[in-house]
């Protein structure tokens, strides 16, 4: 089991930053990939990013590109993500996921633990 815990979601205005926090605890070892999802009301729950426990570059929605970053802290463990210069289009219920099969995943279905999400607003 993995438990995945979201915290440092809010309301900021267009422009603004907000750095998300994924506490990861259980057998964590397990697990190869770490997401982020987002869902807004009345849409279908898409990816945002993704990075590995290991070496390997992370992986991006194109969307977010350039003002999201996705980051970790292996000892704690821990998954960051860092978002700038967010926009309305941004406002979602966000999630961190899991995946204990190797190799990146865009679809919710390739993730196995979730945490219980948090909510950013972004307003114009």
């Amino acid at each position: 089991q993995v438990q995945l815990a979201e915290s440092g979601g809010g309301l900021v205005q267009a422009g603004g930053s907000l750095r998300l926090a994924c506490a990861a605890s259980g057998r964590t070892f397990r697990s190869y990939v770490m997401g982020w999802f987002r869902q807004a009301p009345g849409m279908e729950r898409e990816f945002v990013a993704a990075t590995t426990w290991g070496d390997n570059s992370p992986l991006y929605t194109d969307s977010v590109k350039g003002r999201f970053t996705i980051s970790k802290d292996n000892a704690n463990p821990a998954v960051y993500l860092q978002m700038n210069s967010l926009k309305p289009e941004d406002t979602a219920v966000y999630y961190c996921a899991a995946r204990l099969r190797p190799g990146y995943a865009r679809v919710p279905g390739g993730y196995d633990y979730w945490g219980q999400g948090t909510q950013v607003t972004v307003s114009s």
